[in-house]
């Protein structure tokens, strides 16, 4: 009896798969992304900015002041305004929500997930955090690792035994 690769099946697409690649081209054509000096200026005017990156990666790379951290695992239940679960912000439907990851790839995809709500101001940042970092635009952190203290020196320390 021939044996197959079992791996071989994994190289055929199902019928309407489709590719990552396909799905994040298909989420940025309905956005309109901003560059980061976009987001500042649409976050000062009174969008929502919102940070989905874990808190492990936003205490590594530091984190936008004001930012709303909400993990992407739990995004669309704090933004739907019909959830018993969303935050006080989700009032409506026309609410300004700029959605920020560390390169910019989550967070349109994110953001396109707040879209299919009915948020249809939803968008995201252009190279994401990293992308806001370097065009010099207000940072906190990142946070620095906690160092284990200096244990204190033995009560003998500094004195002569006889």
């Amino acid at each position: 009896m021939p044996q197959t690769d079992p791996a071989a099946h994994c190289q055929v697409p199902p019928p309407g798969s489709r590719g990552i690649d396909e799905i994040l081209s298909a989420a940025r054509a309905r956005l309109d992304r901003l560059d980061p000096e976009q987001a500042h200026l649409a976050y000062r005017a009174g969008a929502l900015l919102v940070d989905i990156r874990p808190a492990a990666q936003r205490a590594a790379h530091g984190t936008v002041p004001g930012a709303l951290a909400v993990e992407r695992n739990v995004l669309e239940w704090r933004f739907d305004p019909r959830c018993p679960a969303r935050l006080p912000q989700a009032v409506g439907y026309d609410l300004p929500v700029v959605v920020l990851c560390q390169e910019g790839y989550t967070s349109s995809l994110a953001a396109a997930s707040l879209q299919d709500l009915g948020l249809f101001r939803a968008t995201d940042v252009i190279g994401g955090f990293a992308a806001w970092r370097i065009a010099g635009l207000p940072v906190l952190g990142p946070t620095p690792p906690i160092r284990p203290s200096t244990p204190a020196p033995p009560a003998t320390a500094g004195r002569v035994s006889h």
